[in-house]
């Protein structure tokens, strides 16, 4: 996989989903689902600090807004 960092919030999604649906067949040996768990509770951190990071941007640019409106 690519460096986690490096990873658009589609891509890393994609991936996740990807994992989930891997593991939820029951297609991985233990060991690989272990690895498979750790990487998806990576992915979905990072995922979450993107939106957030999204949902910051988005309501500083809503706040400017309504400041020159006022």
């Amino acid at each position: 996989m690519a460096e986690q960092k490096e990873l658009s919030f589609e891509e890393a999604y994609r991936t996740l989903q990807d994992l989930v649906k891997k593991m939820e067949q029951g297609a991985l040996p233990l060991a690989d689902s272990v690895k498979a768990y750790e990487q998806a509770a990576k992915l979905k951190a990072w995922c979450e600090q993107l939106l957030k990071t999204a949902e910051l941007k988005i309501e500083q640019a809503d706040t400017g807004a309504a400041a020159k409106n006022a």
